[in-house]
């Protein structure tokens, strides 16, 4: 989140003018949640901004360029620590070691003049250890100091933790504001697949702004025609794989896939689909139930292969093998 740049848009304005009105009798601990693409980063990059800020009640804003609003953007800021799962580590599940969050307790305990500022993003990789550590600092934050955690859902948080915090959901976004700041921000060429963004999207504008860049959006028919052939002629699924080998990168290949597969097993359960632009009936007709979901957890597995360095191609190639259904 340090590369994060702080803005608070408009559905998030209302919990922004509560925060700052109230200040500094907020409570130590904060919690903003909120679905993907929903800007709750942004949001507190803005909000420690506007609390070590040396005039933030000019505008109620960060100003920008006084000695703190310097240091943040050259993040070297002394009274800000910014804790998230190792750099290194890029594993789906990783967590928060306990060590980062023992860390904290001399930062806390030293004097220092103004306001400091402890980030934990996403708060969901705290394990029960670190958890547990990060109860005392909840317990004796020290004064004048402010926890921010952030999470995608709060139930994901221990409920010590959650106890311990003020909650604040920063994705309860009206449809006239989403489609709206979807119109002012997407290319006009865009503007007929709104309503198909905002359902990959979970009705969440920034995460719909990012698939609009994506490439694999707009192969996804191509690679269902491709699906039907392999599941009613029952060949040629290598040279099938080798094609979107090179089409897509594996990331957005499955990302694109589990998309797909997640709409077919709503055919076969009469449920509404995301992606209201393709016609499944033809595959819902290939496939049992059981066989679907059999799909979905060797796709899960393939990618736990991946983080091990096995080749992305290896797998896609698996995988149409699998689509076959033989």
């Amino acid at each position: 989140m340090q590369e994060q740049r702080g803005q608070v848009y408009p559905w998030q304005q209302q919990v922004w003018e509560n925060l700052t009105s109230r200040f500094p009798k907020i409570g130590h601990g904060l919690l903003f949640y909120g679905k993907k693409g929903c800007g709750k980063e942004a949001f507190a990059q803005q909000f420690l901004a506007w609390v070590l800020c040396l005039n933030r009640h000019e505008k109620n804003e960060p100003c920008g360029t006084c000695g703190s609003c310097l240091w943040l953007k050259a993040d070297t800021h002394p009274n800000y620590v910014y804790i998230s799962t190792d750099e290194d580590n890029k594993k789906q599940n990783a967590k928060i070691k306990i060590e980062k969050v023992r860390d904290l307790q001399p930062f806390v305990q030293q004097t220092v003049d103004g306001w400091r500022v402890i980030v934990i993003e996403p708060a969901e990789a705290l394990n029960i250890a670190s958890s547990n550590a990060l109860l005392k600092t909840l317990e004796e934050p020290g004064e004048r100091t402010i926890l921010i955690l952030l999470a995608d859902h709060y139930l994901k948080l221990p409920a010590t933790i959650r106890s311990r915090l003020q909650h604040f959901a920063l994705d309860r976004i009206e449809q006239n504001q989403t489609t709206q700041f979807l119109f002012e921000h997407l290319a006009e060429e865009f503007h007929s697949q709104i309503p198909l963004l905002l359902n990959l999207s979970n009705q969440m504008p920034l995460f719909a702004l990012e698939l609009a860049e994506k490439d694999w959006v707009s192969k996804r028919s191509l690679f269902i025609q491709d699906w039907q052939k392999l599941v009613t002629q029952k060949n040629m699924p290598i040279a099938i794989s080798s094609k979107w080998n090179k089409e897509l990168s594996f990331s957005d290949f499955t990302q694109m896939f589990e998309y797909l597969l997640a709409d077919l097993i709503c055919v076969k359960l009469d449920q509404q689909v995301k992606n209201i632009d393709i016609d499944f009936n033809v595959l819902a007709e290939q496939y049992s139930l059981e066989a679907l979901f059999a799909i979905y957890s060797e796709l899960q597995q393939a990618k736990k292969l991946i983080q091990q360095n096995v080749q992305g191609n290896l797998v896609v190639d698996q995988l149409c093998i699998k689509l076959m259904n033989i």
